[in-house]
């Protein structure tokens, strides 16, 4: 065992990994609970490493961005309007392949969209928008919809998730991103979100999509209100999700931005600290065992803190992006895209060799 962990109070969970043993809710609280951030890293990249060697996946994408009109209100959003707001918008099918087009080159693999829950966008809007893209862009993969936007057009279309699912499915969605998780725990959900679909609901759309053929990502908003004991629950319930359909590619810890939105304002909270980005990571890694990849998603962590996360326990730093909107109205400081050769960059200088991918984690292209 490592001298960082033989005495330490990490030392039982270091022996229960080195054994491939599937750890407990009382270990994760015990990993919570530690101060040893370079134990709990260290026992993270021993994971990360076993599952992905020192390879590191980014993607060269753009995100889209439908519209930023809502019909609910969750408390940590920035990014939402009601409608009369001079930045209120809707983009046309049109608009969305125009915007598209605006930054495609022949390396790009995925578009990332999500939006607002507009009431007036039906299905069809939906689905058409995804026919068009892939006309337009047929090698690109589509990777679009939270479990809250297709739980919302279930609502207001008058059908089931599956049927929602089924026919985006058919339209040319390839992928979802995994946002509108945030803490599956109904004591939290109920203050930050309750108009969303509850934690379970969340847990049986994504089931439903891995039934489909539809890979998704899962992800958990931190550092607001909730307690260590709903992280660890929140990624013991994904972790046995993952266990019944398999269909989850990575999962993203999003760390919460207090700007411009109404928790921030009530709770007067701060920004997350690099040692909590760290320690959610890493803890990630090492409780979600049956998972292939953690992203240090460069938007929110910044892109020298994503480098430094590769070294505890994350093998995707995500992509290009390209107009980021949702974390910087919520007063994200980082650029809104960066280069295929930054990246590069970022990989190679931790001593890590860089994968590009698509949305699906196929290899695009060797990287010179």
């Amino acid at each position: 065992m490592n001298q960082l962990l033989a005495h330490s109070d990490l030392a039982p969970i270091a022996e229960k990994i080195q054994a491939g043993e599937r750890l407990s809710f009382e270990d994760g609280m015990q990993l919570y609970a530690s101060q040893n951030l370079m134990a709990v890293g260290y026992l993270a990249n021993t994971v990360n490493r076993r599952l992905n060697g020192d390879r590191v996946y980014f993607v060269q994408n753009r995100h889209l961005n439908p519209t930023n009109i809502c019909a609910f209100h969750c408390n940590f959003c920035s990014f939402r309007r009601n409608g009369d707001e001079t930045d209120a918008y809707i983009l046309s099918v049109d608009d969305i392949v125009e915007r598209a087009a605006q930054t495609y080159t022949e390396r790009t693999s995925e578009f990332h969209i999500v939006g607002g829950l507009h009431p007036d966008l039906q299905l069809d809007y939906y689905c058409n928008m995804l026919r068009a893209l892939k006309q337009a862009f047929p090698q690109v993969r589509l990777k679009a919809f939270t479990a809250v936007e297709i739980d919302y057009l279930a609502r207001i279309c008058g059908v089931d998730w599956q049927t929602v699912l089924q026919a985006l499915s058919e339209a040319g969605l390839d992928a979802m991103p995994g946002g509108g998780a945030e803490i599956f725990h109904s004591r939290v959900r109920r203050k930050i979100c309750p108009e969303k679909v509850d934690g379970d609901g969340w847990l049986a759309i994504h089931g439903i999509a891995h039934g489909l053929g539809i890979r998704t990502n899962a992800t958990m908003l931190y550092g607001h209100i909730e307690h260590d004991s709903d992280r660890v629950d929140h990624l013991l319930r994904l972790r046995e999700q993952q266990d019944k359909t398999g269909g989850f590619m990575t999962f993203v810890p999003l760390a919460y931005h207090p700007e411009n939105n109404n928790l921030g304002r009530m709770r007067k909270l701060d920004f997350t600290t690099g040692f909590e980005d760290l320690r959610n990571l890493a803890i990630s890694r090492i409780l979600l065992d049956n998972f292939a990849h953690i992203k240090g998603y460069w938007v929110m962590i910044t892109p020298a803190l994503a480098q430094l996360s590769l070294s505890f326990g994350v093998s995707d730093i995500d992509g290009t992006v390209i107009e980021e909107r949702i974390y910087h109205d919520a007063g994200a400081r980082t650029d809104q895209g960066l280069t295929r050769r930054d990246l590069i960059h970022l990989i190679r200088a931790a001593g890590k060799t860089p994968i590009e991918r698509d949305a699906l984690y196929s290899e695009v292209e060797a990287v010179a």
